[in-house]
């Protein structure tokens, strides 16, 4: 763990190691950043990544993609004029730049205030490097199990030495005999079938999206009652989509997801053509020219799309081209003549065109800016092309609806003239405009998230999003993908950052958005929950993210966006960033886990079998029933091989409908508890009952030895159906959903058969061939251990009632 901490901080500053422009004097020199110090004049520019946190001096349209930081996916305006609150968070410090941010335009230069661990981004490296991790959920229970077995196989094996010392029996016999029980109670097979089952399961994960970086971590996310998780990129496409164009009395949804240009308009549920809207098409063409982004298809894949460009801009040509307007064909009938780039002070873009009809102005911002610059709106009439006064408030009206709902709104505006700019000419700023409508865009939801949340709270998990953009953006989304109730609280990172540990932990005993959250407020966030007893998984892609992915009991990181400090952190990594596939790992956990309690089971009692049998045969001063070989062989061999190949049971039905285990539950619970006391019993019971008919009967030891392992075999064989389900008959599950374990059972029989034969086990293990009728009465008694588990099963399930689901299955399918 320290080695993986050590490795995450040092992928943190490598995102700052760069080379850095600096002024000082008179002089600007090239230097390494790890030489920058405060009270440098830091020079940026587009493409620089910034290598110190800096107040800036001067800015001109600089915009910084602070994502690794915030969480936003969308570049932030800087402003070095403005002046901002002094506890402002960080993400809304519009006169700052921090280290590992990236300059997306624009250019500037700023006083270097903090460098190093001084930094922000230095400030997460110091809580990423002081995060201690606890042991998986998994290791915590066997290691609690392994101590028990342990005391209790020491324990009875002192016990019976101790009591046959004082009738006393040979010191040599009681110590074969003690050997003989630690055996039994030893489940040697269980470090391997353990790691199978979560080998199988890591194979499994990652063939639905889901990479594991630690063993113990398959089973932990199977475990979780809470995921916190990311919303840019996770619960969203991370692609800007405009879905709302608002053209006066017209209003349309527009249909497709992300930078792809396949959707249509639609309006009132009947497809909407810009033809014959005329103002919607002039809207959709003023979007297209005003622009500097590209989007088209991709020329190796035509079934693909690339882009380039402000993410605004790539959304504003995808809505274009779903209206039927081709932005290449555009330019080429409206010749570009100048333009005036988008800058914070400014708060809108202006492009200048050369056509047929003398000159056009395309213009696109805030709506309140370009309102201001406008004076009339074309008539809604279909066919017409009139003009009347603007109705200001009314606009304002739609704007202030469409931001209500979450959106990001732009407004778009023209205006024509007769004669068009003059070229070289300086640009003037627009003014009489003719105001054309709303754009209202966000970050949809991704496919399948709304029915993966679904499945969590099925599942009993609590899903909270976590991020760090504006509560209005986060609970609009929440509300869509149904994780939130329209008009419900949303915790503020302001907040958090107001409340004591004690505080904090009532107050997100039940939230499911945080909003505006730094990564010191996310980590706190999970240390609340876990204080609270809750199994903690959190997701993250940024270096924001990285604290609170250690803190976690199970840390997951995005595979595409992810970044390495991220990935680092983490026990698991999604490789398609989708929290639907997170969902699908959460039912293989839960698969995973359910496997090992079926190892567990097949194994421990099988092994107290032994034990009871061996425990009676000395208590009634008997011989002990089987040398230390021979109860290697049963464990290791026959049971070992079929105790592997139980791992590879495939998944019940209704596995996500069940309750999320406690925290503190044993692998041991009352019905596991029940049923191995219960098979230990069946086997113990009728294998000492054998061992003292044996004896009665004069048979030698040797003899009697070699019909208890056969018996025993048989045993095992029969018991591997009774531990492929706590719940569903043996007889109703096909062997087909477990091919490995019918070959491997197939297997077992082979070698076993096989060693009755051969002179060297026979001598080895002390076994010999039996006759035809000695199998079949070792069969009927060994067949026993069926007929008490199914009635036991039939009992739990009257008593327990399982979801139907859960209880029903295909015969031949695999599940």
């Amino acid at each position: 763990n320290e080695f993986r901490a050590e490795r995450a901080v040092q992928a943190l500053f490598r995102l700052v190691r760069t080379r850095a422009r600096v002024r000082r004097g008179k002089r600007v020199l090239d230097v390494d950043s790890e030489e920058v110090v405060p009270g440098d004049l830091l020079l940026v520019e587009s493409g620089t990544r910034v290598s110190a946190d800096l107040r800036l001096v001067e800015s001109h349209a600089l915009r910084v993609d602070e994502s690794l930081l915030t969480g936003e996916s969308l570049p932030v305006d800087k402003e070095c004029a403005r002046v901002l609150p002094e506890k402002a968070p960080l993400a809304e410090r519009l006169n700052m730049l921090f280290a590992g941010s990236m300059v997306a335009s624009g250019r500037g230069f700023g006083l270097v205030v903090a460098t190093g661990m001084r930094s922000e981004v230095g400030a997460i490296a110091g809580q990423l490097a002081a995060v201690p991790r606890e042991p998986p959920p998994l290791l915590r229970r066997m290691e609690r199990f392994a101590r028990v077995i342990g005391v209790a196989a020491i324990g009875l094996s002192a016990l019976l030495v101790g009591m046959g010392s004082l009738r006393g029996e040979p010191l040599g016999e009681l110590l074969l005999g003690a050997i003989a029980l630690a055996v039994s109670a030893v489940p040697e097979g269980l470090p391997v079938g353990l790691t199978v089952a979560l080998a199988v399961a890591v194979s499994r994960m990652a063939r639905r999206g889901v990479v594991v970086r630690q063993l113990p971590a398959v089973e932990a996310l199977g475990s979780c009652g809470v995921i916190g998780t990311d919303k840019t990129g996770t619960l969203t496409r991370n692609e800007l989509t405009v879905e709302r164009v608002v053209a006066g009395g017209l209003s349309c949804e527009v249909t497709g997801l992300g930078y792809a240009a396949e959707g249509s308009l639609v309006g009132r549920g009947k497809p909407v053509l810009p033809a014959e809207h005329p103002r919607l098409f002039r809207l959709l063409r003023a979007a297209a020219l005003a622009n500097e982004g590209s989007l088209s298809r991709r020329i190796d894949d035509s079934e693909g799309w690339e882009w380039s460009g402000d993410p605004t801009d790539v959304a504003l040509l995808a809505l274009a081209m779903k209206g039927g307007l081709d932005p290449v064909e555009l330019r080429d009938v409206h010749e570009p003549l100048a333009e005036l780039p988008f800058e914070p002070e400014r708060r809108y873009a202006a492009t200048f065109h050369r056509d047929e009809a003398g000159g056009l102005t395309c213009v696109k911002g805030a709506p309140e800016r370009v309102l201001e610059m406008c004076t009339a709106e074309l008539d809604d009439a279909p066919e017409s092309s009139g003009m009347r006064p603007l109705d200001r408030e009314q606009a304002l009206a739609q704007v202030d609806a469409l931001m209500r709902e979450g959106y990001r709104v732009l407004a778009v505006a023209e205006a024509e003239a007769s004669e068009p700019l003059e070229p070289g000419a300086a640009p003037p700023e627009p003014s009489e405009l003719v105001f054309l409508g709303l754009v209202a865009m966000t970050d949809p939801p991704r496919e399948g998230v709304t029915e993966a949340v679904a499945a969590c709270r099925r599942a009993g998990i609590r899903v909270v999003m976590i991020t760090g953009d504006h509560a209005t953006t986060a609970s609009a989304i929440a509300v869509r993908i149904g994780l939130m109730a329209p008009g419900e609280a949303v915790v503020t990172g302001e907040e958090i950052a107001a409340l004591d540990d004690a505080a904090l932990g009532e107050r997100v005993a039940d939230c499911v958005v945080v909003a505006r959250a730094t990564p010191t407020d996310k980590l706190r966030v999970v240390r609340a929950w876990q204080q609270a007893g809750e199994l903690v998984a959190v997701t993250g892609d940024g270096v924001n993210d990285a604290p609170a992915l250690r803190q976690a009991d199970l840390g997951v990181a995005m595979g595409r966006a992810g970044t390495d400090v991220a990935r680092e952190a983490a026990d698991l990594v999604v490789t398609d960033d989708d929290f639907s596939s997170l969902v699908a790992g959460v039912e293989e956990g839960r698969v995973a886990y359910d496997n090992v309690r079926k190892v567990t089971y097949l194994l421990i009692s099988t092994g107290a079998g032994e034990v009871i049998c061996v425990t009676a045969a000395l208590a009634f001063g008997l011989p002990v029933p089987f040398t230390a070989v021979q109860l290697l062989w049963l464990n290791l061999v026959t049971n070992g091989i079929q105790d592997v190949a139980l791992a590879f049971e495939a998944r019940e039905p209704g596995v996500l409908d069940r309750p999320v285990r406690p925290t503190r539950e044993r692998v041991f619970d009352r019905i596991m508890i029940e049923r191995t006391l219960l098979g230990g019993a069946v086997f113990g019971v009728i294998g000492f009952a054998a061992w003292l008919g044996y004896m009665n009967e004069g048979r030698s030891v040797p003899e009697a030895r070699n019909l208890m392992v056969q018996l025993f075999v048989l045993f095992e064989i029969f018991h591997i159906g009774n531990a492929r389900s706590e719940r569903i008959s043996l007889f109703r599950l096909s062997p087909r959903r477990n091919p490995i374990l019918l070959f491997g059972t197939l297997a077992a029989i082979g070698l076993h058969v096989g060693a009755l034969y051969l002179p060297f086990t026979q001598k080895l293990l002390g076994v010999a061939p039996l006759r035809v009728d000695e199998w079949v009465t070792l069969a009927a008694m060994a067949a026993t251990i069926v007929v008490v588990m199914e009635t036991h099963k039939l009992w739990s399930n009257r008593r327990e009632p399982a979801p139907a689901e859960a209880t029903g299955i295909r015969a031949g399918g695999r599940g």
